[in-house]
């Protein structure tokens, strides 16, 4: 499907609006990560701490209904996930509400039997998490998003070139600090859901930036004699029509999540909307013109004119 036909648009050209942009972009995310660090965010249980219970009711227990019942009786801080097969319930409150309940799991089970006697329940689960093991999966997850960077630009540089490398490792560190920046700026929750979205769109905008350097490799291979911008000028507007259509084929399922997915995951899916955006972006404005940069400066230091 070729979308917008042939193009020639000068993507390179205007990569110091694109750099300006992307720096504001992570400046927040690097923001949003030390506050994340630090605690200091909207944190979700998962990494803050609180109390974890899960309920067995005798029918089924919507998420609206079990949130509504819990609201009228002052809990409102709490994570809502629905078992359908066995009519459970896990209920997740965080550290501060469960301080000013005192104790929130007899709050729940008080909650549920006054506003619905007619569906009795049985408490299967109960379980305190610590402010230390938030602590180190806050920790383990800065980790893994490092581990998963390095093992980009170590793939990119065995697949292409080291200068490659560096370019998709730097598009995807931006795209991950832009959900964070996201996040951190609507003061959205950091939770587990979020940090697998985060990986997930780290894939996602490596496969599109890999797209957008086979088909630099393949030009720079048939005109060896072009300047640098111009071949990758030109590759990437071969490939813009087949970008866009599988960056709106992803963001049209993300946004049937967002919309019709239900509360459970509508952080996630808001998190996959900026990701896909945020990965389209980064493919042709920041990893070509950083790799344009680091040629450029390659060639100029051989003494060659052919930039």
């Amino acid at each position: 499907m070729e979308l917008l036909g042939k193009t020639n648009i000068d993507f390179i050209g205007k990569r110091n609006i694109a750099f300006a942009i992307s720096s504001i972009i992570a400046i927040l995310g690097i923001i949003g990560i030390i506050q994340i660090g630090r605690g200091a965010a909207n944190m979700g249980i998962d990494f803050s701490g609180g109390t974890a219970m899960q309920l067995k009711f005798d029918k089924p227990m919507p998420i609206a209904e079990a949130r509504k019942a819990l609201h009228k009786n002052g809990i409102t801080k709490v994570d809502l996930q629905e078992i359908t097969e066995g009519n459970k319930l896990l209920i997740k409150i965080d550290k501060n509400a469960s301080a000013a309940l005192g104790k929130p799991a007899d709050a729940v089970q008080a909650a549920f039997k006054k506003e619905r006697p007619d569906n009795p329940f049985v408490v299967e689960s109960t379980t305190e998490i610590g402010p230390s093991i938030g602590d180190k999966l806050r920790k383990d997850t800065l980790v893994a998003v490092a581990i998963s960077l390095l093992g980009i630009i170590l793939y990119i540089a065995w697949r292409f070139d080291f200068k490659f490398g560096i370019g998709a490792t730097v598009a995807t560190l931006h795209d991950c600090l832009a959900m964070f920046a996201a996040f951190y700026v609507m003061n959205k929750e950091i939770n587990l859901l979020f940090i697998t979205a985060v990986l997930t769109i780290a894939g996602y905008s490596l496969t599109d930036t890999v797209v957008v350097f086979d088909r630099i490799r393949e030009n720079l291979h048939k005109n060896l004699k072009g300047a640098m911008h111009t071949i990758f000028n030109q590759s990437i507007n071969e490939v813009l029509s087949r970008t866009i259509v599988t960056s709106l084929t992803v963001f049209l399922a993300a946004a049937s999540l967002f919309f019709f997915g239900g509360e459970v995951i509508h952080d996630f899916s808001f998190a996959l909307l900026v990701g896909v955006l945020v990965g389209t972006y980064s493919s042709v404005f920041v990893a070509s013109p950083i790799v344009v940069l680091l040629e450029n400066r390659a060639l100029a230091k051989q003494g060659t004119d052919k930039a």
